[in-house]
């Protein structure tokens, strides 16, 4: 239900006290919070549940001061980036750390890392079982096209133009296009 809304549609339903609307909200970015506190801060499990719990809970007391529905992933960001940099200073570390060290850009380069990188994680969720299936053979599990051939029972040739078009879609998808099959038919 839920999970076909836009994050604006999604913070509309909160706003007007859908429970379920919330609980999604929480499931959709619980690990873009939770791996902005880990990759990009640093912060020990502990701490980073800590703010975790803290973001969600701040951000449902202030979910009505969000200006932009649409733009609930950047305000989540700059929350858990203000929590995570209120942790550190709080948490007196071996050395000690200057503001200026805090706001660095590498955390900053990190977020755009995560956030390309749940990008592309939704497109591949998104994505037919069958692409999914190859993608994963070929890029995460380092199979050949004979290997994957043979798992999948199809010729070793169909491999590369599967993966082709496999791509091709979740490219569609990554630039909004993604409504209807993707080159070729392929779905």
């Amino acid at each position: 239900m839920a999970s076909t809304l836009s994050d604006s549609q999604l913070v509309a339903r909160c706003r007007a006290g859908d429970q379920a609307a919330w609980g999604e909200l929480v499931e959709r970015f619980s690990r873009y919070v939770y791996a902005i506190s880990v990759q990009a801060f640093r912060l020990p499990e502990s701490d980073a549940e800590d703010v975790f719990q803290e973001v969600f809970a701040r951000a449902y007391q202030h979910l009505d001061k969000l200006r932009d529905d649409a733009a609930v992933k950047p305000w989540l960001a700059q929350l858990t980036r203000r929590l995570c940099i209120d942790r550190l200073r709080a948490s007196a570390r071996e050395r000690p750390v200057a503001d200026e060290e805090l706001a660095t850009a590498e955390p900053d380069e990190t977020l755009a890392f995560l956030d390309e990188a749940l990008a592309v994680h939704e497109a591949l969720a998104a994505a037919p079982e069958h692409c999914r299936e190859i993608l994963d053979r070929f890029f995460a599990r380092d199979e050949s096209y004979k290997t994957i051939a043979t798992a999948l029972d199809l010729p070793s040739g169909t491999i590369a133009s599967r993966i082709s078009r496999c791509l091709a879609r979740l490219k569609a998808h990554l630039e909004g296009r993604s409504d209807g099959p993707g080159p070729s038919g392929v779905r």
